[in-house]
């Protein structure tokens, strides 16, 4: 895998600009802050966050892929202020379940999301090299 960034660019904080990489390619569907039986525990998009991203690690599994192989992450947002005001806590879940790997990333605030109860939605697209 290797991080794509132009020369004379400052480094950007948290996401890389691109990422190349070969291999076998997961994907996952939009994951949403919902524990295994579909209950949203947590009502702040700060938790949401954090349960997704345990969602994420463990779909990961499913397909043989961990954390280090994400290359992109999407990221759907019903609150881009209250996005924003919870970067602290979104950060320190983030690292909790990524560590310090920052795919290339996009964020974009969406009127609402299908799941009703939803603060966001994140889609990953991981490659594990063979």
């Amino acid at each position: 895998m290797n991080i794509l960034h132009p020369p004379n660019w400052p480094r950007p904080r948290g996401y890389s600009n691109g990422i190349s990489a070969k291999g076998r390619i997961v994907v996952t569907g939009g994951i949403v802050g919902w524990d295994e039986n579909e209950n949203f525990v947590k009502q702040d998009i700060a938790g949401q966050a954090a349960q997704a991203f345990k969602n994420i690690v463990l779909i990961l599994a499913e397909g043989g892929a961990k954390p280090e192989n994400i290359v992109r992450m999407t990221w759907y947002i019903t609150d881009k202020i209250g996005y924003i005001n919870s970067q602290k806590l979104i950060g320190e879940s983030y690292r909790k379940n990524f560590g310090k790997h920052f795919p290339a990333m996009a964020v974009v605030e969406v009127a609402s999301l299908m799941e009703e109860e939803a603060k966001l939605e994140i889609e990953v697209m991981a490659i594990v090299e063979e």
